[in-house]
């Protein structure tokens, strides 16, 4: 018997085509019922069950309860870069979804990624802020520099209220679309949201895609401008 990590289960859990479903649905950010994720997995209620108590043992979901209902997320942003991960891994070997339509386009553009924005967005914000040099990257480690935190802090970010928490402020994320690198980690995360808070964006409702209003897209490509 090997020792080390058990890829093989983690590997079983997400490979079972009604889990991959039900986990790509959660890379939204947003909680989920189980009723939702078994209309989004196109199983019965009571398969979905089956399906989340399996993922719920294998550490890749957690469930939280309020009143009546109980809302599943994925247990960590480690778990959504794995599926980030994998998602590049299938696209790079032509492993790709015959069902297209209007939200392909709108996918690539502009998504969430477990609460950061992913896509030519995504990579564009990442990018410019290399080039700017508010980040700098090395490996796979990416740092925010003493200019880039005061551009954060003037674009309205509390990075005092970020640092409280031991996760890592910066980290790199391969876009799956692109196969470039788009910003994950608490500022990627506080990014977006501060975007959605200024009115440059909003979120697709039930969709992982992410629509810039014509004055946001105009005042994003002024301030990453690659």
């Amino acid at each position: 018997m090997k020792d080390g990590p058990d890829i093989a289960q983690i590997a079983a859990l997400i490979g079972d085509p009604a889990r991959a479903n039900m986990l790509s649905a959660l890379m939204s950010g947003k909680a989920l019922t189980a009723g939702e994720l078994a209309r989004e997995a196109g199983i019965s209620p009571q398969t979905a069950s089956s399906h989340l108590r399996k993922l719920l043992d294998g550490g890749l979901v957690r469930v939280r309860g309020q009143g009546r209902h109980k809302y599943y997320g994925l247990s960590g942003e480690d778990v959504a870069l794995a599926l980030e991960n994998l998602m590049g891994l299938a696209a790079r070997r032509g492993h790709l979804r015959t069902r297209t339509g209007p939200n392909d386009a709108e996918m690539r553009d502009a998504r969430v990624c477990y609460n950061h924005l992913a896509g030519s967005k995504g990579v564009q914000l990442f990018t410019a802020m290399r080039a700017k040099g508010f980040v700098t990257v090395t490996d796979d480690t990416v740092a925010l520099t003493e200019s880039g935190a005061r551009f954060c802090t003037g674009f309205g970010i509390d990075l005092a209220a970020l640092n409280k928490s031991r996760a890592p402020l910066c980290r790199p994320c391969l876009d799956w679309s692109e196969r470039e690198t788009h910003l994950a980690g608490k500022l990627g995360r506080a990014m977006l949201a501060r975007m959605e808070q200024i009115g440059w964006l909003a979120r697709k409702t039930d969709s992982r895609v992410i629509r810039f209003t014509r004055i946001g897209a105009a005042q994003f490509a002024d301030q990453f401008r690659v």
